[in-house]
């Protein structure tokens, strides 16, 4: 009798571990084909030659792109180089991508930006705030940006245990910002579990100096 209640019990186990998977892969649309699309006025622009996570534009133009991301479960086309930020001037006939430098002090080797956002103050101080996983870690790096220099003063990097696996960010003061968990937990094999198990267990927080708190809930 206890063998069969197990055999029924392993059945049931692998009956919702291949429903689960199905499903993921419906989600993913794993078995979809992709066409080839031809875009006659696209051309490649040297240094994004391996993509862009995120992208940023200033009011002038100026624009902000976090390239390099490493994240489990997804292919890197430069998995030997860091990650850096990268703008471009969308005003120029011809724009080139330039990668920025960064002060002496920060760890341009762990360096893997994956949202970006800026705010400009009201003295025209432009703030660039930086998704970080360093070691697929969670961070907000925030930097000054020096026009003139083509340069990242960095001034500040942030922790907090609301900010366990953040995903993109919008920056309302210079060190103020909403950000969005796109898992709940920090760990990727847990994060593996949740994805698997189609847990919506994300959220958005609301981040200040003073204050740091969830503000919205997925259903």
């Amino acid at each position: 009798m206890g063998r069969l209640v197990g055999l029924s019990l392993l059945g049931i186990a692998l009956a919702l571990l291949g429903e689960r998977l199905l499903a993921l892969r419906n989600r993913l649309k794993a078995s979809r084909e992709v066409e080839s699309v031809d875009l006659l006025n696209c051309h490649l622009i040297k240094g994004i030659e391996a993509g862009s996570e995120d992208i940023d534009i200033l009011p002038n133009g100026l624009a902000f792109f976090s390239v390099g991301l490493k994240y489990p479960g997804l292919h890197s086309f430069a998995p030997d180089n860091p990650g850096g930020i990268l703008m471009m001037d969308l005003k120029e006939e011809n724009p080139r991508a330039l990668e920025l430098r960064i002060s002496r002090g920060f760890n341009l080797a762990s360096f893997n930006p994956h949202g970006i956002s800026t705010f400009i103050d009201s003295d025209d101080t432009v703030y660039l705030f930086v998704v970080n996983h360093p070691e697929f870690k969670n961070t907000v790096e925030i930097f000054k940006f020096e026009e003139e220099e083509n340069f990242l003063l960095h001034l500040k990097t942030i922790k907090h245990e609301l900010l366990p696996s953040v995903n993109d960010i919008i920056a309302v003061g210079p060190a103020h910002f909403y950000a969005t968990n796109d898992h709940y937990f920090s760990d990727p094999f847990l994060k593996y579990l949740e994805t698997y198990l189609n847990l919506h267990w994300t959220n958005v927080v609301y981040y200040s100096p003073n204050e740091v708190k969830v503000v919205h809930l997925c259903c």
